[in-house]
């Protein structure tokens, strides 16, 4: 069945369940969007999987953070111990979650026998610092993609929530939407993890330069290499891959939506796959949503990354496929329906 004719099935079906045409909003525009990203008109979501991708930024030791890099292990093993706010809500949701060590500056690598739950495809101890050099190497990032894509291969499930930790994503990513959305440095970033009025201000100048240092990075992946983080391009290849076999990708936030940005410019198409979860406050959010053409489903003031606003929205995903699979329609229910 091509597109045209699924698309119009699905429309159909829709429409024809026990309810007024477009009662439902966005939950009857979500249910098409699950079938199209399916191939089926009876979607379904199976064994959804959280994947938190984690790695350290060399950038930040000139100060574009309102915290010290350790915080990244030390979030780390939060998330190991189950102490996050996306462990709370995994549990709350059923959902498996794993942690990803795609470049944290310690080695927590050595506790992998105690923690099952942790995927060791560290490349280096965190990125360089973007400001004397590129972020990585080509080789280092193309490791990374590649990495990526891995951790998905034989990954269960059809549905995937990505969420990162790194102290300096949040540079990276702005730097990333500065430079493939063409867009200036200001309008990209935002306060993070907490900065003042002075460390934003700060944070502003530093990225400007990391910029005008290289200018000539302009593709998507040698903008990738010089600007992005080791997180960041591991989750680009992830949510490549996840494309590639269908899967559902409910993107979480402004990092999430910089590497989905990065991932739909390597790989056209991968944003297709992709339900945006909610928007960030990060100023340069809505510019990444722009440019993704994307409408999220929750606006909520949030900000943490980890994943947390993919799982929120988590429970609408599935009401959409409930609805489509299991809500009447009017003739089997023997209801009128609206008049032609």
């Amino acid at each position: 069945m091509n597109n045209n004719n699924l698309k119009l099935q699905l429309q159909k079906i829709i429409d024809c369940k026990t309810k007024p045409l477009g009662a439902l909003g966005r939950i009857e525009t979500l249910a098409l969007q699950l079938g199209m990203i399916q191939g089926t008109t009876s979607p379904q979501i199976c064994e959804p999987q959280i994947l938190v991708f984690a790695a350290d930024h060399g950038l930040t030791k000139h100060g574009t953070s309102a915290y010290p890099s350790a915080v990244t292990t030390q979030m780390v093993y939060n998330f190991l111990q189950g102490g996050a706010a996306i462990n709370v809500l995994a549990r709350q949701h059923g959902i498996e979650l794993k942690v990803v060590d795609a470049g944290v500056d310690s080695d927590i690598g050595a506790d992998i026998n105690a923690y099952p739950q942790l995927l060791d495809y560290k490349v280096r101890y965190g990125s360089r610092d973007a400001l004397v050099e590129t972020a990585m190497t080509e080789n280092e990032c193309l490791t990374a993609i590649k990495n990526g894509m891995k951790v998905i291969e034989g990954l269960a499930g059809n549905l995937l929530i990505v969420g990162e930790m790194g102290i300096g994503n949040t540079s990276a990513a702005s730097l990333l939407l500065a430079r493939l959305g063409d867009l200036a440095i200001d309008d990209c970033i935002g306060r993070g993890t907490g900065l003042d009025d002075a460390g934003l201000t700060h944070k502003c100048h530093v990225l400007t330069q990391v910029l005008e240092r290289h200018h000539d990075a302009k593709t998507p992946f040698s903008a990738l290499t010089a600007l992005g983080g080791l997180e960041i391009a591991t989750m680009v290849g992830a949510f490549i891959q996840a494309a590639s076999e269908r899967r559902i990708l409910l993107i979480d936030g402004f990092i999430a939506s910089s590497a989905l940005l990065v991932a739909d410019r390597l790989a056209a198409g991968v944003a297709q796959y992709a339900i945006f979860a909610h928007h960030s406050v990060e100023p340069g959010h809505v510019h990444l949503l722009n440019l993704l053409n994307a409408e999220p489903l929750l606006d909520m003031g949030l900000r943490l990354g980890e994943g947390s606003g993919a799982a929120l929205a988590y429970p609408l995903v599935q009401s959409a496929c409930a609805i489509i699979n299991e809500m009447a329609i009017f003739s089997d229910a023997g209801i009128s329906g609206q008049e032609k």
